[in-house]
């Protein structure tokens, strides 16, 4: 009898020490929190806030210095905390990186997840994605912490999923002129909320001049001229990418990748100054311009 309970107690301690060499090591752990953004979110409520428009084409933001802040805000807040990474959630036509989320992709700590961008330049299946991250790294305990800049109310899932494995979420925005751009059941859900102003902003978000996005600026150029500037811009390209980068290219002709196709649009419009948009010839025209000049060169 003796024994079993010598046995007994010998169990209990050896239980007893494991235990706290445990207790111990998480001690030890730090905290880890990540930063989700909604890009779609960001560039309509800061270019609202800074530009007066959510219209992209109408102003520019310095990505990489708005990231750095937002991970220094987050170091400020999550003061024992280390950063696991920044997730940049946006919209791309057939998922295809445009230029500005391929150098974003690149920066260092981000990951650039995307969703699908229909007709009307809305996005599909980013709240979805967000909710998948959330939920599986708060499941697997890789964050104790999530900062969520966005405002949509199909966040709430993603918020609840978080929570009920362990993670705090909390909520930030951008501040509204007038009104909230967050729904409510959103902020009722969070476990904190903080809005960033005017001042934070101002640093990241710069307005256009209207002639780089005005459909209406400008004479209307002729398919010729149109031409000549796509292979203005074909012969640019060239010079920056090289000639292997046309093996990749001409497979798809006449089509082109859509971050090219963009890349294309958006260089020529500021060189015309005049909108392409919704202006099927003109866009075809400068196509032409741009696949006659690398194929003459091939």
């Amino acid at each position: 009898m003796n024994d079993d309970l010598a046995a007994l107690g010998a169990h209990i301690n050896r239980t007893n020490e494991l235990l706290e060499r445990m207790l111990a090591e998480v001690a030890k752990t730090p905290s880890t929190h990540a930063i989700f953004v909604d890009a779609g979110y960001l560039y309509a409520a800061a270019g609202r806030l800074v530009a007066g428009t959510e219209d992209r084409r109408a102003f520019d933001v310095d990505a990489e210095g708005l990231i750095d802040a937002l991970i220094d805000k987050a170091r400020t807040i999550f003061a024992d905390s280390r950063l696991l990474r920044v997730y940049w959630y946006d919209g791309a036509r057939r998922r295809i990186h445009t230029a500005e989320q391929q150098t974003i992709a690149e920066l260092p700590d981000v990951k650039v997840r995307l969703g699908n961008l229909n007709a009307n330049n809305q996005q599909k299946g980013v709240d979805s994605l967000i909710r998948t991250d959330l939920e599986s790294l708060a499941r697997h305990r890789a964050i104790s912490d999530a900062a969520l800049l966005g405002g949509d109310e199909d966040l709430v899932s993603a918020v609840e999923a978080a929570q009920g494995y362990g993670a705090r979420v909390h909520l930030w925005g951008i501040e509204a002129p007038e009104g909230r751009n967050q729904a409510e059941p959103l902020l009722w859900e969070v476990d904190s909320q903080r809005t960033f102003d005017l001042e934070f902003f101002k640093p990241y978000v710069s307005r256009r001049t209207a002639a780089a996005y005005d459909a209406t600026a400008g004479t209307r150029p002729t398919r010729e001229d149109v031409r000549f500037v796509g292979a203005q811009i074909a012969a640019k390209w060239l010079v920056s990418r090289g000639r292997e980068a046309l093996v990749e290219l001409f497979p798809g002709h006449p089509y082109l990748p859509g971050s090219v196709d963009q890349d294309l649009l958006v260089e020529a419009e500021a060189l015309l100054q005049y909108s392409l948009r919704g202006q099927a010839d003109l866009r075809r025209a400068l196509r032409d311009g741009f696949w006659d000049h690398l194929q003459g060169q091939y």
